[in-house]
């Protein structure tokens, strides 16, 4: 776990309003100094979409007509051959994540005057990369016995890179790992079991050296991904403020082993957004807190280990001035329950 005391330090989940990398960067740079993060740019190119962003690489995988697919081609067992190699070799250089295919990482990267306590990235989760990604039949990879085992170490090869990357800004190196689709886990729509989906989060972990945390901005079972062995844990806590306090048990435990929450308490959509303050969000995200105080966390230890970040992605916006306007309210937020 860290050592880092993160206070409700401000940062952001990933994905902008822009099509400008330049412009996104700018943008982070000037109101998440401590903690900033590349941005992701799903308007500027299908190939920024977070399951297309990571594709790249993979045996088999197709991108045509904004549309991404796996075709069983007669290379197919040469190029999984090849991964695996890579897997084997722990040789990352094989599979890096190209300009093309994150222009806000690149742009990022070349950042100057930067002296951050930490930098934050980010990458698609192998529960719902591999369940978005399907063959020729519509089956979703994951299922698929050889692919399905190739996805998580795909993915970890990926997280690793990109943490090599990040790290010439920062030592202090955080990796979310976005899952969506552990919104979904428990229905029909994800038929998998529980040490299913700690096995594949922690195949993921296992490439990355800093933190790793996990984002899904809906309701889930959070008892799964706090069994895992993750840094921080990051949920909505503006439109699911009470979803985390449902475990108790489990909650307190991760925090005691020095866990951080990241609090998701600035809204991603416009109307809310227009009609919030920082007062009022201040006010809001102690709410969300209570729960926790009243099951032997003090309020000190919360704020200790917290981050405070936008809901979800603020790629749902409609233009960059609204998505200054919700990382201007993260900013404010920060100072004022820093100031506790």
């Amino acid at each position: 776990m860290a050592d880092l005391e993160f206070n409700c330090l401000p940062t952001i989940i990933g994905s902008m309003p822009h099509t400008d990398p330049a412009a996104a960067c700018a943008q982070v740079l000037k109101y998440l100094k401590d903690i900033p993060a590349w941005p992701q740019l799903p308007r500027r190119s299908f190939k920024e979409n977070m399951n297309a962003q990571f594709s790249e690489g993979f045996p088999g995988i197709r991108l045509t007509d904004d549309r991404l697919r796996f075709v069983r081609a007669e290379d197919f067992d040469e190029s999984l051959e090849k991964f695996y190699a890579a897997y084997l070799e722990e040789d990352i250089e094989q599979y890096p994540t190209t300009p093309s295919y994150a222009a806000g990482l690149h742009i990022f990267m070349g950042s100057t005057g930067l002296s951050p306590l930490a930098v934050k990235g980010q990458i698609t989760g192998p529960l719902t990369w591999g369940l978005s990604v399907t063959d020729e039949e519509g089956k979703a990879i994951l299922y698929d016995d050889v692919l399905g085992d190739a996805v998580a170490k795909f993915l970890r090869l990926k997280a690793a890179w990109q943490e090599k990357q990040l790290a010439k800004i920062s030592p202090n190196t955080i990796i979310f790992v976005d899952e969506p689709y552990m919104a979904s886990f428990g229905s029909v729509a994800v038929p998998l079991s529980k040490e299913k989906v700690v096995s594949l989060l922690e195949e993921v972990f296992r490439g990355i050296e800093g933190l790793k945390g996990v984002h899904c901005c809906g309701n889930t079972d959070w008892s799964v991904i706090l069994e895992t062995s993750l840094d921080i844990v990051s949920f909505d806590a503006y439109n699911y403020a009470q979803s985390l306090s449902l475990y108790p048990a489990e909650t307190k435990a991760f925090l005691d082993r020095k866990g951080v929450i990241a609090w998701g308490i600035v809204p991603n959509d416009s109307p809310s957004l227009g009609k919030e303050s920082a007062a009022a969000l201040k006010d809001r995200l102690e709410e969300a807190m209570l729960p926790f105080t009243r099951n032997g966390i003090s309020f000190q230890q919360l704020l200790a280990q917290s981050l405070i970040t936008p809901s979800c992605t603020l790629a749902s916006l409609e233009s960059p001035d609204a998505s200054a306007r919700a990382l201007e309210l993260l900013a404010e937020l920060s100072k004022i329950m820093r100031t506790k």
